[in-house]
């Protein structure tokens, strides 16, 4: 996979996961939905530990690949209701 100045893949729109990542840690009010992704290390934990602690939940199971050297992995979190009541229900954030 090549991936172009912009942080795109090669020929398409997809962006880079970390770029993307990288625009999202901007936001001062929490997200109502994380994907963190990254290599399934302690520092990988760390970080889906630290939403834990914050009120996210995990929301389904981990994904797991392989890029050819470490394996990857992916792991949604959702922010309940109770943790985030400026939102009123079917707003959009």
């Amino acid at each position: 996979m090549t991936w172009d100045e912009a942080g795109r893949v090669a020929g398409t729109g997809f962006r880079h996961p970390s770029r993307d990542n990288a625009a999202v840690s901007d936001f001062t009010k929490p997200l109502g939905y994380r994907l963190i992704t990254g290599p399934d290390d302690a520092e990988f934990c760390a970080r889906v530990s630290a939403l834990l602690d914050q009120g996210y939940q995990l929301h389904g199971s981990p994904a797991l690949t392989f890029d050819g050297e470490r394996v990857i992995a992916a792991q949604a979190l959702v922010l309940s209701h109770s943790a985030s009541p400026e939102a009123p229900m079917g707003s959009a954030r």
